[in-house]
């Protein structure tokens, strides 16, 4: 099982809806209307997967730190 995870959010793709700072507000914030991870890598947590499931454009990215395998947004 994954000990960490990568979070990253394309800035090319944001629209800056905001929800993944409302549902993960520990781990996202906006700035300069563009979504922003708090930290790069973090412990596996639900509300990163939520925030990344109910981006409307896919913006944001989470994969397994040693692996790379892509957790979410699920294709």
């Amino acid at each position: 099982m994954s000990t960490a995870w990568r979070v990253s959010v394309d800035p090319q793709r944001c629209i800056g809806s905001g929800i993944c700072a409302g549902t993960a507000p520990e781990h996202f914030r906006l700035v300069d209307g563009l979504a922003t991870p708090l930290a790069g890598t973090v412990a596996p947590a639900d509300p990163v997967v939520d925030a990344a499931e109910s981006c409307p454009v896919e913006a944001i990215l989470v994969r397994d730190a040693g692996d790379q395998r892509l957790i979410a947004p699920e294709g």
